[in-house]
């Protein structure tokens, strides 16, 4: 089968929309299907000398292990994608593909409505003006073959306010997912630690001493990731070291300025690692936080609380190390006391007992440890795909 996946934004980018239709694309092609990817000509557009990114840098940015062809396609800005999802359902047709996949709302609704053979997937309700329209053009076009909603909260919403059902065939609830042979055989926290001495630029045995217990956090740092709460964190418990991997550069910047500034020595800001290392860093840890709030902004500067399925649960779980998560209803959907410690977003002293209690019980680290790789192994990317790709076009 003919894949045509079309990226819903720039090729490379640090969105997580960006990893996870790599990651997917990824995933077909290990599956044997045969998959083109269409992606934005890098910006700025038109400017001399702008070439697209060498294979070698995107195996590295995304960490993927086979590659897979990749169209560029012009996107003017002030056509705000429209020219982009017309230019990817001609390219797909000219392709002869059997079936366009793409998260962005714009292909999405063209390819339908033109009657290719359409998967959509949604991580969010349909934005603006016309979100709506072009996910209900979506649904009525002779193309329309499959729903895929990141979260089943976000299926019932989906269902209360579009009357889309809720079941399969043509609805199907996928969460993301995660390579987990990428997270085969790491090295134990103390073993990982020493590794990041001698390969990660900048850190030091004086900041990162590989007998001293360390929790991590990976991910961007926009508000409602937590980011106050590790500060509170790092203040109350300076004995053990915090290790933040991620964030915008301005972002970063203004954290290291305040730790700084507060003389927080036991906090270590990387800024962002590219995926292929960030199996390491995650396993540098003995205890990986998740402190999500009760509003969540994504890059966009939306709210998406109540859907998110963020890649770090899967990264987490696959790491094989002891989380502690805010218990947000829709992070419940993969985690649970089992092979997680749920606590309120905003309790700082329930983060900080729970830490404490993790660091003095290695026992206990190891039982959530060994059911959150246990749990992982349901979550792949190849799983996902699978799963999603399941029918006849």
């Amino acid at each position: 089968m003919r894949v045509a996946v079309v990226a819903p934004t720039e090729i490379p980018s640090r969105r997580a929309n960006s990893i996870q239709v790599m990651k997917m694309a990824q995933a077909l092609v290990k599956l044997g299907f045969t998959v083109r990817l269409a992606a934005p000509r890098p910006s700025p557009p038109g400017a001399a000398g702008v070439s697209p990114p060498t294979w070698e840098f995107l195996q590295q940015h995304y960490g993927l292990q086979c590659s897979f062809a990749i169209e560029w396609l012009s996107a003017k800005p002030a056509l705000r994608r429209y020219d982009y999802g017309w230019q990817a359902v001609r390219w797909a047709r000219s392709w002869q593909a059997d079936v366009l996949y793409t998260r962005l709302p714009q292909a999405a609704a063209l390819a339908s409505q033109s009657g290719l053979p359409t998967i959509f997937e949604v991580h969010d309700m349909p934005q603006g003006f016309w979100g709506p329209h072009l996910f209900r053009w979506f649904l009525r076009g002779k193309g329309a073959r499959r729903l895929v909603v990141i979260t089943s909260a976000l299926a019932q919403d989906l269902e209360r306010f579009f009357g889309v059902a809720v079941q399969p065939p043509f609805t199907m609830i996928a969460s993301d997912g995660v390579d987990l042979e990428r997270y085969a055989n790491l090295p134990d926290p103390v073993e990982a630690r020493k590794q990041l001495l001698q390969t990660a630029n900048g850190i030091t045995e004086a900041m990162l001493p590989p007998e001293r217990f360390t929790a991590g956090y990976t991910g961007h740092l926009y508000a409602g990731r937590g980011v106050e709460l590790l500060l509170e964190l790092a203040r109350r418990l300076p004995e053990i070291t915090f290790l933040l991997v991620g964030g915008e550069p301005q972002e970063v910047a203004r954290l290291r300025s305040q730790t700084l500034a507060e003389r927080l020595n036991n906090i270590i800001l990387t800024g962002f690692i590219p995926n292929e290392k960030l199996p390491v860093y995650q396993a540098a840890c003995e205890v990986l936080l998740m402190p999500y709030q009760r509003r969540v902004t994504a890059s966009s500067g939306g709210d998406i609380a109540r859907y998110l399925s963020p890649m770090k649960v899967f990264e987490y779980l696959a790491c094989g190390r002891a989380i502690l998560s805010s218990d947000l209803p829709v992070l419940q959907e993969a985690l649970n006391s089992e092979n997680a410690v749920l606590l309120p977003s905003q309790d700082v002293d329930a983060w900080m007992l729970a830490l404490q209690r993790l660091r003095d019980l290695p026992d206990e680290r190891l039982r959530l440890a060994r059911r959150a790789r246990q749990d992982a192994a349901q979550y792949t990317w190849e799983a996902r795909a699978a799963r999603i790709f399941d029918l006849q076009i």
